[in-house]
């Protein structure tokens, strides 16, 4: 089995080293106390601070973490707190509308899913819990298109699949379609992935009232839509699943 990489293990002592401190590093110091060459200490220094992991005081030259490292870490709080917080209200969803639930969140221009419980059935399903699903096409992605500024950012760094016939991929109708969901608070899907699946979803929020995720069920069409459109019993299920989720990680109503 291949052996640790060294440039990465003096990396990560170094940011252990800044994290543990009660003030600033100089470049001096940081090589001392790790008994690292000035050189080396330097190379992996700048390295790190080009990738914003620690930031250099500009008067002194001494060195602190970086806000890229503390986003990263905000971040993997964020969502194992969302996760734990969201385990009861989603398995709860699944046996109320006897329906698959799926929480996901805003990733590399996707939607990836974070938590997945299975319909309350004795039929064969897969876990897909790190898939990712579409941003444009899926109704946990239009609530994040309607909601976040970023999803919309990266999804107009690439271009909108039309996965089926039903599928929006015109910039203008996702427009619309996100003043909808954002008056009406939760989006739907009719076979825009896959045909014969439909899917309701609405947003979950923390305590600043910022979208954070959404929660959703998915399944087939004659189950979850009815004259055209999702079952109103199905929507409300769904956005009380989302709201009491959200009270739980500190939002407040109405936000």
């Amino acid at each position: 089995m291949p052996g640790p990489i060294q440039s990465l293990e003096r990396a990560a002592a170094i940011l252990r080293l800044l994290a543990g401190g009660e003030r600033r590093f100089g470049l001096s110091e940081v090589a001392t106390t790790l008994g690292l060459a000035k050189g080396t200490a330097h190379g992996i220094l700048r390295t790190l601070h080009q990738e914003g992991f620690v930031e250099q005081d500009p008067k002194s030259g001494k060195y602190q973490l970086g806000a890229e490292l503390l986003r990263l870490s905000s971040s993997y709080l964020d969502v194992h707190e969302l996760r734990a917080r969201a385990l009861v209200w989603a398995d709860d969803l699944a046996r109320g509308t006897g329906e698959s639930v799926r929480i996901g969140v805003l990733h590399k221009g996707g939607v990836l899913v974070i938590h997945h419980v299975f319909r309350p059935d004795d039929s064969r399903q897969v876990l897909e819990i790190g898939a990712m699903l579409p941003l444009h096409s899926t109704a946990w992605g239009k609530v994040l298109l309607a909601l976040d500024p970023a999803a919309r950012a990266e999804l107009d760094e690439t271009d909108a699949v039309a996965f089926t016939a039903r599928t929006i991929t015109d910039p203008a109708a996702m427009d619309a379609e996100s003043v909808t969901v954002r008056e009406r608070g939760w989006a739907g899907d009719v076979e825009e992935s896959v045909l014969g699946l439909a899917g309701i979803a609405a947003p979950i929020r923390d305590r600043r009232g910022t979208p954070v995720g959404a929660v959703g069920i998915s399944g087939a069409v004659e189950r979850i839509v009815a004259d055209g459109a999702p079952r109103p019993t199905l929507v409300a299920a769904v956005r009380d699943a989302a709201r009491a989720i959200s009270r739980d990680l500190g939002a407040s109503f109405p936000y």
